[in-house]
């Protein structure tokens, strides 16, 4: 079985795992004129509002440039559409936006160009590690980083402040925390959280733990090692003690909860900040944002949390305009547009850049949270890797990991169930995986 043909039945049998309406766009071969920088058209599927007026903006300097934005879906919906427009050799896009944990399962299956020969072999040091390193694989370049997001603790302080209770710099001073706020008021939680696999993924990538390894089809799957079980094991006293807010995040009663004080704190990515400030307005001055708490006392090792690059489609006609507009949406202007519109960059230049790290955020008291945001972009731990097929083993975690908050199954247990499954999974669909 060739690797395509592999891609391509694990896309069908994942799509229909995820229980997704396929929905298609973009024409037939990826755009009608031959490659050229120059000139020529453009169609990219993104959900990102930044990407349209990057677009414009880049169609004003290029007239000769067309460029069709389309929303195919956020997320799965999105992958979905791909996937079948990939395996039915039609309506497959120039350029897609891809999540980085899902970014592996199109480079594998061949499904995006090696950005290589066309310019991003010489962007070394361009882009934080974290991101730079999620968007090659085996030996190529898949994509370039839009964005990032590196964790740090976000916090309403007004909470703290009024139950004297000091922010935690370590995860067990987070658990004391968690049970000092919960007895000063039961109504008040220090999260939320029901069981979500972009959060244990990270928080078991900050403790060291590689679950994953993969070479090439060749995968091993272990929630055994330190990592993955010193997360287990902490986490597990927040639920055993009903310590967690039982509301699932980005919904409105997780937005009445960040607003009112009973959900104290989210440890999460560096593009959380324009989220608080739309949906939790009448927080505003509230919250503060501190260094993700360590293992160990004196650490400073952090992981990445959401985040997504810019690909181009192998099927595209027009691979060197395509990746002209990569690069200066990801490296040149594009970039400080996405900055303004709330976007957390993922270019060092600009991490480290003065007028970068100096702005105050009234949100935030006038704190100058990029600071905190892009040391911790620095601080990622290296050597994260996630499945050639992440997108199928995160739809089933509430299935496996998920029941340790709804039932007596523990988070050992359901990690034990989950790494099971995904060994099943790849097995069956051609992968050699232990």
């Amino acid at each position: 079985m060739t690797l395509s043909t592999l891609w391509r039945s694990a896309a069908v049998v994942g799509a229909l795992a995820l229980g997704l309406t396929a929905c298609s766009g973009g024409s037939d071969s990826g755009g009608d004129s031959s490659d050229s920088a120059d000139g020529g058209s453009l169609t990219v599927w993104a959900w990102d509002n930044t990407v349209e007026p990057i677009a414009e903006q880049y169609m004003a300097e290029n007239p000769d440039v067309t460029i069709d934005v389309v929303n195919a879906g956020t997320g799965n919906d999105q992958y979905t559409a791909l996937q079948n427009a990939v395996a039915a050799g039609s309506g497959v896009p120039d350029i897609a936006q891809i999540e980085y944990y899902a970014l592996p399962q199109f480079a594998l299956g061949g499904a995006l160009a090696d950005l290589s020969d066309l310019g991003a072999s010489d962007l070394d040091g361009t882009f934080s590690p974290g991101p730079w390193n999620a968007v090659q694989s085996g030996g190529g370049i898949y994509g370039l980083p839009a964005d990032s997001g590196p964790m740090a603790l976000f916090y309403n302080t007004t909470v703290f402040e009024k139950y004297g209770i000091e922010i935690p710099t370590t995860w067990d001073e987070y658990v004391a925390a968690a049970q000092a706020l919960h007895a000063a008021d039961p109504n008040v939680y220090i999260t939320n959280d029901t069981g979500d696999a972009g959060f244990t993924t990270s928080m078991i990538w900050q403790a060291g733990g590689q679950p994953y390894t993969v070479d090439d089809t060749d995968v091993t799957v272990d929630f055994s090692d330190d990592g993955s079980q010193k997360f287990a094991d902490l986490w597990q006293q927040l639920i055993d003690d009903d310590l967690l807010a039982p509301i699932s995040s980005w919904s409105d009663e997780w937005y009445q909860g960040l607003g009112n004080g009973t959900i104290a704190t989210l440890t999460i990515g560096a593009w959380m900040p324009g989220n608080l400030e739309s949906g939790v307005a009448q927080a505003s001055g509230q919250w503060r944002v501190a260094p993700m708490p360590q293992w160990e006392a004196g650490d400073s090792a952090t992981a990445e949390n959401g985040g997504s690059g810019l690909s181009v489609t192998e099927a595209s006609a027009n691979k060197e305009l395509a990746y002209d507009f990569l690069h200066y949406a990801t490296v040149g202007d594009g970039v400080a547009t996405r900055i303004e519109m709330g976007g957390f960059p993922a270019t060092t230049a600009d991490l480290q850049s003065d007028e970068f790290l100096n702005k105050e955020f009234d949100y935030f008291g006038g704190q100058k949270i990029n600071e905190v945001l892009s040391q911790s972009a620095a601080d990622v731990v290296e050597g994260w890797q996630y499945l050639p097929y992440q997108v199928y083993a995160n739809s089933i975690f509430n299935d496996t990991v998920g029941q340790a908050y709804v039932s007596g199954t523990t988070l050992s247990e359901g990690l034990a169930d989950w790494q099971q499954k995904t060994i099943d999974y790849g097995n069956e669909q051609g992968f050699t995986v232990d």
